[in-house]
Parts: structure tokens; C-alpha cells; sequence
């Protein structure tokens, strides 16, 4: 930001992120595309699995669709849970897979998971606090003051700490969806380590995204310090 990624000692802090966020994206789309093709065994769509699943765990929620590709979410807001067109009309072991950790989040959210709580409180401050912070970051810098510097900087970590705080509830789903498929015996032989396959591929990207969050502000760090030894 602010003409900082034309350091080419950014590069240094970003790069293995940014090859490990590009090597999960292609993780999760080769998974996808590999599975996608792959009909389950009982011949459910997402839609049919995802009913199936949620009056399994006795919720009384909506399920909607929703645009794009691999967009499945579950808003807490709403009590909503949303597919896309792939997901939703395809009967698919990847369906399986996407349906079952998007309805973990609905247990979670139904239970009070207390990691998926706090991620809801960091929502707002991950979304302001990063912008905030490049202000004060880059206005520090060229009036030389590293107080407000390091203010930027605190203010930038609140996206990393909903990175963080973005892993257990997401991994945690996974694990809730293996256990839904084979306690519902959705899943025949092999069926699970392709649905284990997609969700360990799609929890990388998670990694990944807190990979680069923490590049990124040890890069700041790294400008803040070299600032304070300038004007010593």
C-alpha cells in the first residue's frame, strides 16, 4: 500500500505468502474440479444434503442460493445458509463436503461456539482497522513521527487477528462435517477422504490468508524499526 510494494524488500516478507496463498487456491480448485465430477453415493445434491443434515441436527433454517463459485457460506445474521448453483443442484462428492462444513457453522453458531463469537466481534474492526491503519502508517511516515507509526501499525493487526482468530472456526467445522458424514452414512467407501481431501484444501487458503496478513505487518514492523535506528 502507499507505493510500499515496489520495495523490493517487501517482496522479501511477501513472497512466500503470496506463493502459498496461489498454491491453496489451486489446491482447493483442483480439489473441487477433481470431485466435483464424482457422483455421491447416495445421488443427493447439495440442496437434498444440506436439508438433510441441518434436520439431522434439529435446526429450522433457511437455505438459499447465492451467485459465483465455491460462495457457500453460512451468515450467523441471517440464520442462513447459502449455496451456490454448483453446490446446491449437484450430487456430487465435493457437494457433500462443502454442504456438510457450511452446516458445522451452523451447529457452531447454534451452540454459542465461543471461537466463532469472537470472530463476529472482530468482524468490524478487521474491516476498518487495516484502512485506518495504512493512514496513520503512511502519514507517520512522511512527517517522521513513529508514534504514529506504530498507532498504524496496531490498528493494521486487527486483520491479522481475525485471520487468526478466522482458523479454529473453520477448522473446526471441518472436523464437525467428517463426523456428520459418517454418523449420517452419507458417505460411502472412499467417500470420506475425498470430502476430507476438499476440506483440508479448503482450509489452506485459511492458512494462507493469515500467512499473508502476518507478512504483511512484519513488513511495517520491519520499516518501523529501521525508522527508530534512522534517527538514532
Amino acid at each position: 500500500m502507499f507505493g510500499f510494494f515496489f520495495d523490493p524488500v517487501y517482496l522479501l516478507f511477501a513472497a512466500p505468502a503470496m506463493l502459498l496463498a496461489m498454491f491453496a487456491q489451486w489446491k482447493v480448485s483442483s480439489a473441487y474440479d477433481k470431485y466435483t465430477k464424482v457422483r455421491n453415493t447416495k445421488n443427493l445434491n447439495g440442496m437434498e444434503v444440506a436439508q438433510y443434515l441441518l434436520r439431522a441436527n434439529g435446526l429450522n433454517l433457511n437455505v438459499a442460493g447465492t451467485p459465483g463459485n465455491l460462495t457457500d457460506h453460512y451468515d450467523p445474521r441471517d440464520k442462513t445458509l447459502y449455496l451456490s448453483q454448483g453446490v446446491a443442484q449437484t450430487p456430487s462428492v465435493a457437494a457433500l463436503a462443502i454442504v456438510a462444513h457450511e452446516v458445522g457453522h451452523a451447529v457452531q453458531d447454534s451452540q454459542g461456539y465461543m471461537p466463532m463469537r469472537l470472530r463476529a466481534w472482530l468482524v468490524a474492526p478487521a474491516n476498518l482497522g487495516p484502512w485506518v491503519g495504512y493512514i496513520l502508517f503512511a502519514a507517520g511516515i512522511m512527517i517522521n513521527i513513529s508514534g504514529l507509526v506504530w498507532l498504524g501499525i496496531a490498528f493494521f493487526s486487527a486483520g491479522l487477528l481475525f485471520s487468526l482468530a478466522t482458523l479454529p472456526v473453520e477448522l473446526n467445522a471441518s472436523s464437525r462435517a467428517l463426523v456428520m458424514l459418517r454418523s449420517s452414512a452419507l458417505v460411502g467407501t472412499g467417500e470420506v477422504d475425498a470430502a476430507k481431501s476438499v476440506l483440508t484444501a479448503a482450509a489452506l487458503t485459511y492458512v494462507a490468508a493469515a500467512t499473508q496478513a502476518l507478512s504483511t505487518l512484519l513488513y511495517y514492523v520491519f520499516i518501523a524499526l529501521n525508522m527508530g535506528r534512522r534517527r538514532d
